[in-house]
């Protein structure tokens, strides 16, 4: 059956995510606008996942956890798992391909690690913002060794879609679906009708999350059902 989905939010550890993108708020506000399932995807890192995981079960809303990698080219590649423990993972093996840059909380905004009630555990103090020393394929290949999916983010829009960074699609790169922003028109590639289409709002405030507007035919609100449902779709097309 069609669930609801936005697989694309920013916590406030993100930052460039509001500072009421606590997980209690984003998880609670999924639920009022009626969402069934969603992706927390911070930049560069899972570290809030953990307290997600555990709001979002209390409410009874599914969690897809992930990550926004921006590679070594400033293009954005989510990072989606099957559980929030190996994302965590990837995101403990991501971190020192991240240069030491602190974060300025004055200019780009908090990093706060929180726990489940929205208690800040800790400060993440080198910049998310930038970018790691892998490439695009490098990243992608890491992805899916690690049991992930590979997507690159809103591709025809901002300074970090991959159509706006490289021009094309890299014919070669292991990816497993796109996502592409509805709000502009997407460029024609060849390359683009051969993977799934991923809409999402990449939301860093609360009111910027989706409504009940995207759907994907899932079996269930379930990242094991989006893996499937992935997985199969290139399996009919491949």
């Amino acid at each position: 059956m069609p669930w609801a989905v936005d697989l694309h939010l920013h916590s406030c550890l993100s930052p460039c995510g509001d500072e009421l993108m606590t997980p209690n708020n984003l998880a609670k506000m999924a639920l009022l606008k009626g969402l069934d399932l969603i992706a927390v995807t911070d930049h560069n890192t899972a570290s809030q996942l953990p307290a997600v995981e555990k709001v979002c079960a209390g409410l009874g809303l599914g969690l897809l956890p992930g990550m926004e990698i921006t590679t070594r080219e400033e293009a954005h590649l989510l990072a989606y798992f099957p559980s929030v423990a190996q994302a965590v993972d990837f995101s403990r093996w991501l971190y020192p391909h991240l240069p030491p840059i602190p974060n300025r909380p004055d200019f780009f905004g908090p990093q706060w690690v929180m726990d489940q009630e929205d208690e800040i555990l800790r400060e993440e103090p080198r910049l998310l913002l930038s970018a790691v020393d892998l490439s695009i394929d490098q990243l992608a290949h890491h992805i899916r060794e690690a049991g992930g999916l590979a997507v690159p983010a809103h591709i025809n829009r901002g300074g970090n879609g991959l159509l706006n960074v490289l021009g094309f699609l890299p014919p070669q790169a292991p990816f497993d679906a796109l996502e592409i922003s509805r709000a502009l028109p997407c460029p024609p590639d060849p390359g683009i009708p051969d993977y799934p289409h991923l809409h999402s709002s990449d939301a860093h405030r609360l009111e910027d999350i989706l409504e009940r507007q995207e759907f994907l035919p899932l079996d269930a609100p379930t990242p094991q059902a989006f893996f499937d449902y992935i997985r199969g779709w290139q399996k009919i097309t491949g």
